[in-house]
């Protein structure tokens, strides 16, 4: 305890030291911002606008719009500027914030992923009563209790977090606001309290994960009783794009938070980082659109062109 100091700032991770690199990280990073940017929003826009898409699915999928353009929001934007400014430093209130809504986001994002999924599922598995379950209010229902529970959880996660005692310095080995990062600052039994706060949290991440398990097994057995090879091909394009969603999400923050914390900053970490806070972002935008011929003809008719052909999709909005 006789180290502890009053930290009023942290310094975070760069990607280089050498000018030009950071110059180029910046330019990087600001092409990735925009296109998610700009896929998310011409996602929200067109839902918004075409009363076609004013469905419980597409509901569902402008709200994952809003919370990936929150997830990305939170981390690149201090990362360039850190770049172009040539510093690292972020403020004790700042690292609170990024660390607040990084991981609001990112849980709010998956709690949302779970609903899509019950929404597939009562859609394939029980399409007489779709409209009757997933009516507007019990969608509203479901996106408000998701949004708050994680805000409260996460209120106490990051209250928690920031309530353990810093004696470690204040350099983090991330080029945002990390929890993992900031626990190898603490000193050695303050952060066992939060150790259990995360426990918890992985909990009921994990029990989120078994119920899309469930429900996916569930929808493929349905999906395999559909006679038609054109029904079987409509129910699965529905499911692919959430699916593949899930996956690249699970996958991604897995392997960034199982790993192994290493005693010193690698390449590789910078790189997990990206992988798991940036791409779901910009990727996500481009999964739905390409598979889903409404948002396609949605998106055609709000731009006045033909960017939204099949072959032209992908190259458009990457």
């Amino acid at each position: 305890m006789s180290n502890q100091t009053n930290i009023t700032e942290f310094l975070l991770l760069g990607f280089s030291d050498v000018r030009e690199l950071q110059i180029l990280h910046f330019m990087m990073f600001l092409v990735i911002y925009l296109a998610a940017l700009t896929g998310n929003l011409l996602i929200i826009t067109a839902i918004a606008l075409d009363h076609h898409l004013h469905t419980p699915m597409y509901f569902f999928l402008m709200s994952l719009s809003i919370l990936d353009l929150g997830t990305i929001s939170v981390t690149i934007p201090k990362s360039m500027a850190n770049s172009l400014m040539n510093t690292r430093s972020i403020s004790y209130s700042g690292c609170v914030t990024q660390v607040f809504f990084l991981v609001f986001f990112a849980e709010a994002d998956f709690a949302l992923l779970t609903i899509m999924a019950y929404d597939r599922y009562v859609a394939i598995c029980k399409p007489l009563h779709y409209e009757t379950i997933m009516n507007r209010r019990a969608c509203v229902q479901m996106a408000a209790s998701a949004w708050i529970s994680v805000i409260l959880y996460y209120s106490l996660h990051t209250g928690n977090t920031f309530a353990i005692t810093f004696c470690g310095g204040n350099m983090v080995d991330q080029f945002f606001c990390e929890i993992p990062q900031l626990l190898k600052l603490a000193c050695s039994n303050s952060y066992l309290s939060e150790v259990g706060v995360i426990v918890f949290g992985v909990c009921l991440t994990l029990s989120c994960f078994v119920f899309i398990i469930l429900t996916y097994v569930q929808i493929l057995i349905t999906v395999l009783r559909i006679p038609s090879k054109q029904g079987r091909h409509k129910a699965f394009s529905t499911c692919l794009p959430h699916f593949i969603v899930i996956f690249m999400f699970l996958s991604t923050a897995t392997f960034a938070y199982m790993k192994p914390i290493s005693s010193s900053p690698s390449g590789l970490d910078l790189v997990v980082a990206v992988l798991y806070s940036v791409l779901p972002s910009v990727m996500n935008p481009i999964i739905y659109s390409i598979r889903n011929k409404e948002i396609k003809d949605s998106l055609r008719k709000l731009t006045g062109c033909k960017l939204f052909n099949k072959n032209k999709m992908s190259a458009f909005l990457l």
